[in-house]
């Protein structure tokens, strides 16, 4: 099984230049707690209801004037749509992430998989169970920004 076979298609993403009030507000209507940050077809970051909060709003910034590119995470782990969900799983659970976009192999998003697709989608209860578990674990090293 491939990561095409557990992902999200459709996915809405948003540009670097918009704002962090129309971020939250996409987020809040599609009921989804981080958004792909796509400029010109191409992702580019990934902003979270957490960017918005601690790298924004914690240090007094205006929502309504700081943009999505303010508060991103720049570094996007991604996989792409034909590599085995084993080695999403795994590239999930050694970079302990919860959700990851799904890229073709010209580096367009195509789909955003997570933990639950995971869970939900593959039978190999071990590898569902493993990936949770390292994404769950305590990080060693935070990264520099302490961002997941």
């Amino acid at each position: 099984m491939n990561a095409n076979n557990v992902m999200t298609e459709g996915v809405q993403c948003i540009p670097p230049m918009a704002s962090l009030q129309e971020a939250a507000a996409t987020m809040k209507a599609l009921d989804v707690g981080a958004l792909p940050v796509c400029d010109n077809d191409r992702l580019v970051g990934m902003i979270s209801d957490r960017d918005i909060a601690v790298r924004s709003a914690a240090e007094g910034q205006d929502p309504k004037l700081d943009t999505v590119r303010d508060a991103m995470t720049p570094h996007v782990i991604y996989c792409f749509n034909d590599q085995k969900v084993s080695e999403v799983a795994q590239l999930m659970r050694d970079k302990q992430i919860r959700r990851i976009p799904v890229l073709n192999r010209e580096k367009r998003l195509v789909g955003m998989s997570s933990l639950g697709d995971l869970a939900i989608e593959i039978e190999d209860e071990h590898l569902s169970a493993q990936a949770l578990k390292g994404v769950s674990e305590p990080l060693s090293s935070p990264t520099s920004d302490g961002v997941r």
